[in-house]
């Protein structure tokens, strides 16, 4: 498919997702990802040189496979665009975050925690205050906007339906092995250092669109920009204190994570009408990223 191509499919695709979401379980593609690394992990050996290997090679032989087989689907736009929303995934990510704002909102912190953790974050949530919570929320918006939206749009438009796969495997890969403890540390090495890699680009692009968001919706994308330049070498992660530290900038709050790192240093607490807030800034920013598109499809 030429560029023209798939950013006919991708304008679809980013369609299809905002009125359809993410198909049923059992036909998801992430999904299927995901049981490829849990097979993986299954036959893993047992040894830090060994397990570092096998991750590697585990990764690359699945990235690089699917995206053989993705290549020969054909390049009907429908058909490419149906398959490709079934990759992006911001309705999910902006419904998840609503009901943990709704919960929020209610009243009900217990149910707002059990919410977080379930869709949302992989920290453990029992202890964490309302506060904390809306804040998490805010931070997983604004971190998935980039992981869950603009990088596996950039990998279609990049190399198409295999380079979309390849992108969804590393960052399954990375969700599910990129952990530093015992259990991960050699085994998803290689997958936490590939998904860096892919979304060098990507995470920077989205703190650009949060703080053009930001200066649409409430006049702040200046301050979005200085605290995303300011902070963003705060968090472990070399990408995703990008975009999370715009987003900081463009409520005029601070997300932090508990004895980990401290993104901004507005005055305004994070609450559920503060979520509110961050889910409008998102959404301008998805509607942002598909008029570039479109501009591009115009002029190319």
């Amino acid at each position: 498919m030429s560029i023209e191509d798939r950013s006919k499919a991708l304008l679809l695709a980013l369609g299809t997702d905002l009125l359809l979401g993410d198909p049923p379980n059992q036909w998801h593609p992430v999904v299927l990802l995901g049981n490829w690394m849990r097979l993986g992990e299954r036959l893993a050996p047992q040894g830090a040189r060994a397990r570092l290997g096998w991750g590697a090679i585990w990764v690359g032989a699945g990235a690089s496979g699917m995206a053989a087989l993705a290549r020969h689907i054909p390049t009907h736009p429908l058909l490419q665009a149906g398959l490709a929303s079934t990759l992006l995934a911001y309705r999910g990510l902006d419904r998840a975050v609503g009901a943990v704002q709704a919960a929020l909102a209610a009243g009900d912190l217990e149910e707002a925690r059990r919410l977080l953790s379930w869709h949302l974050v992989s920290r453990d949530t029992s202890n964490l205050t309302a506060e904390e919570v809306a804040g998490a929320a805010i931070e997983s918006l604004a971190e998935n906007l980039s992981d869950s939206l603009v990088a596996p749009a950039l990998a279609y438009l990049a190399g198409g339906l295999g380079g979309l796969v390849a992108y969804r495997l590393s960052n399954t890969a990375d969700a599910m092995w990129g952990y530093r403890n015992e259990r991960y540390e050699y085994l998803g090495k290689a997958a936490a250092r590939l998904d860096d890699l892919f979304n060098v680009a990507p995470a920077r692009l989205t703190a650009l669109l949060i703080g053009l968001a930001a200066q649409v919706a409430y006049g702040r994308g200046r301050a979005a920009m200085q605290v995303a330049w300011r902070d963003h070498g705060r968090t472990a992660s070399p990408n995703a204190g990008w975009p999370m530290a715009a987003m900081a900038g463009a409520l005029d709050t601070i997300l932090t994570k508990r004895d980990v790192y401290v993104l901004g240093d507005g005055a305004r607490v994070a609450d559920a009408a503060l979520i509110g807030e961050a889910r409008v800034v998102a959404r301008v920013a998805v509607g942002i990223f598909g008029l570039g598109v479109g501009v591009q499809l115009c002029f190319s």
